[in-house]
């Protein structure tokens, strides 16, 4: 078996090489034309709702070496709440990587589409992991509410990075997951809380406490390329939902590629557990820039903001137990029942934060969701909304137009760019 994977991971590199080549970086890319929608279609219409072919936002990464070249990611496909799980609209939709281009024209162009696959080449779905392999304990139905199957590969795909040997490393929220693809989107390696039966590669045990829809939610590589970096969404259930009270304390993770060595860090939230931690990009080893929203329009008093952070002196709360589920503790407390008052006091120092643009200010950002970000160097960033397919809950599991409220329009992705600070 060695062998053979040996052999298919050199074909892959091999293949890799030739869209990987360095370009003329020297050539000035129109960003000033943006902001710009994706192309999109209609997938399907559901009770009269046209679902768009769209989705793709939910994570982004520059090509590592083309300039002017990114990669946008769908998360698991148009769903709305049900009963204990979620309605897949398209139960057979496939997590789809987009590599564009923006062109000499200032637009978006897109240059192919990469659907995700398991480890035999066959594509996945979005639909729920079974117990054991990664799962929330969401259910998954149909349009017409009808109990669907779970998918051992199934991702909710939520970030995406682009690696210089062509392969791509993507974290979701189910198990939660950081699994690594080849270049044609099939999957080399999935890595999991101990305690999830997917390889020997493995993240804190506690991590599996993520919430449901609430999983690992940014993924980003260091410059060196050693190290990925992710950010769970939200506030974690530990040691329960009920005893998890420190609405503003989310995790931080990082993952040694060659040794699979862990390290946790606090990260601070600035509103409570309806806020979110998205996507990352690294600006340094040690530096980032991260997302915190809420869930509200941005023309309508959202919250949209982009923080640097730096892990330099933060404290690493692995513990000495990487099994133990609840993680490390204070004086018997796991952290999300701890105070902020009470982490210091135990000496436990967080990632350091600071503001590096407001949306709503700089752009009038309209949009309820961004959830990729690239630095581009020189004090810019790209941002990228994830649109839901178009389409939201109506409150009662049924799907309907996701309407922009600035414009009257449906939501689409589109690619923004701004200057931070």
């Amino acid at each position: 078996m060695k062998k053979i994977l040996l052999s298919a991971m050199m074909l892959t590199a091999l293949t890799a090489c030739k869209d990987f080549e360095m370009t003329d970086n020297s050539q000035e890319i129109k960003y000033s034309e943006l902001p710009q929608e994706f192309p999109f279609s209609t997938l399907a219409t559901i009770n009269g709702v046209g679902v768009i072919n769209g989705g793709f936002g939910s994570g982004a990464a520059a090509h590592p070496t083309r300039k002017g070249e990114f990669y946008v990611i769908t998360d698991r496909g148009p769903n709305t709440d049900y009963l204990n799980g979620k309605k897949f609209l398209a139960p057979s939709f496939t997590p789809t990587i987009m590599h564009f281009k923006i062109n000499a024209a200032g637009n978006i162009e897109v240059i192919r589409y990469i659907k995700l696959k398991n480890p035999s080449g066959q594509p996945i779905t979005g639909l729920p992991n079974p117990a054991g392999m990664g799962s929330t304990g969401e259910v998954a139905y149909d349009a017409n509410g009808t109990v669907l199957g779970t998918d051992n590969y199934g991702m909710d795909s939520e970030s995406i990075v682009a690696a210089a040997d062509g392969t791509f490393w993507v974290s979701d929220e189910y198990g939660p997951h950081i699994v690594h693809y080849t270049a044609e989107g099939v999957e080399l390696e999935r890595i999991s809380p101990i305690g999830v039966n997917t390889g020997t590669r493995k993240l804190p045990a506690v991590l599996a406490k993520r919430r449901a829809n609430r999983g690992m939610e940014g993924l980003c590589i260091t410059p060196d390329g050693k190290t990925l970096v992710g950010t769970i969404q939200s506030m974690m259930y530990v040691p329960s939902k009920s005893l998890a009270t420190n609405k503003t304390l989310t995790r931080i993770v990082t993952f040694d590629i060659a040794t699979g060595q862990t390290k946790q860090f606090l990260y601070q939230q600035d509103g409570g557990a309806s806020d979110s931690v998205c996507d990352i990009t690294a600006l340094s080893n040690t530096e980032f820039l991260v997302i915190e929203r809420d869930g509200n329009f941005g023309s309508q008093g959202g919250i949209k903001k982009v923080y640097r952070i730096n892990l330099s002196g933060a404290s690493d709360v692995n513990g000495s137990d990487l099994s133990e589920v609840d993680g490390m503790k204070i004086n018997g407390k796991a952290l999300e029942q701890c105070t902020w008052s009470e982490i210091s006091a135990a000496g436990i120092q967080a990632v350091s934060k600071s503001l590096a643009v407001d949306l709503v200010s700089a752009l009038g950002y309209e949009h309820d969701k961004f959830e990729g970000i690239v630095y581009l160097g020189n004090n810019r960033l790209a941002v990228f909304n994830d649109d839901d397919f178009g389409i939201v809950d109506d409150g009662n599991g049924n799907p309907k137009a996701k309407i922009l409220p600035k414009t009257g329009k449906v939501d689409k992705g589109t690619m923004y760019v701004v200057d931070i600070k």
